[in-house]
């Protein structure tokens, strides 16, 4: 596929939804003097190019009563068992984040929980699941920093020079 090219309006267009993903297509038309049309199909082929792929929805997970995090690092019997024991957590939706590590572990996971004994209960469905040879957990005592749109931003503004 050819390599999209976003002009100055574009750039505008996800400027604005890179702050707020709801921002109404109207609301972005009036400020940016076109139609509301123009900006549909200028987000749709941004989102046929890949470019856009979905919005995100940002919960307060502490109001929720999910405020405990904790990280699970995974020890694995054999590495062939990875996608096997990727998809068993898959299972569990308490873990948000499992990435495949180098280093000390195989795999590490995000956990999200009400308390420890919530905690607790997961990550022993984690260390019961075949192939798991043992788990190593860290508590997150204060998630400080969790902002994808800083990010997102300073890749835009990279893309803009």
């Amino acid at each position: 596929m050819a390599k999209f090219k976003l002009d100055e309006t574009d750039h505008k267009i996800l400027g604005m939804l890179i702050d707020n993903t709801r921002t109404p297509f109207t609301d972005i038309a009036k400020k940016l003097l076109i139609s509301a049309g123009t900006v549909h199909v200028r987000v749709k082929k941004m989102e046929e190019a890949g470019i856009i792929t979905g919005s995100s929805l940002s919960l307060d997970y502490q109001k929720l009563g999910y405020s405990f995090i904790a990280y699970v690092g995974i020890f694995l019997e054999k590495t062939s068992q990875t996608q096997f024991v990727l998809n068993r957590i898959n299972e569990i939706p308490y873990v948000t984040v499992a990435h495949i590590t180098t280093g000390k572990f195989n795999l590490f996971c995000k956990v999200r929980a009400r308390n420890t004994e919530h905690a607790k209960q997961v990550i022993f469905k984690i260390d019961d699941i075949d192939g798991v040879y043992r788990t190593e957990t860290m508590i997150s005592m204060e998630e400080s920093l969790n902002d994808k749109t800083r990010l997102m931003r300073s890749i835009f503004d990279e893309m803009m020079k």
